[in-house]
């Protein structure tokens, strides 16, 4: 399956990693949702999720779109096995809706937990930290 470019599938810690960047709407929440239940569907093993919000310029959402997206990825994954999903936030209204998000979904087998340090989700998602840097800090 070919992803978008600001989408990438680590099989080898089987982790989905989100790095949007410019606006982050509802036309951007939808490619991802649909590349995750794709992934769900095709893989067949759980993968935990990694989204890297710092290169985003703009966050265009609302509470009714977030609710609604939670409560859908709630029910669309439920009976499935435990996953964690790491949101990487500094802008106060990313972090906002990722907080909502996480609440919608606790309880359920989609573990959201927010950061403000890359160290600390990848030492929560059990992976290295050069895995979930950003790609133009690869090369330095």
């Amino acid at each position: 399956m070919k992803l978008p470019p600001e989408l990438e599938f680590c099989e080898d810690i089987r982790l989905l990693i989100y790095r949007p960047h410019g606006v982050i709407d509802e036309a951007a929440v939808k490619k991802v949702v649909d590349v995750l239940e794709d992934l769900e569907a095709k893989l067949q093993k759980p993968f935990n999720r990694f989204s890297d919000t710092l290169g985003a310029d703009e966050v265009e959402l609302n509470f009714k779109y977030v609710i609604q997206v939670s409560l859908c990825r709630r029910l669309s994954y439920a009976g499935h096995p435990p996953v964690k999903s790491a949101i990487l936030a500094a802008d106060s209204t990313m972090i906002h809706y990722a907080r909502l998000h996480a609440l919608l979904t606790q309880g359920s087998a989609i573990n959201v937990s927010i950061f403000q340090d890359r160290e600390e989700a990848a030492k929560w998602l059990g992976v290295p930290v050069e895995r979930l840097a950003a790609k133009n800090e690869d090369s330095r």
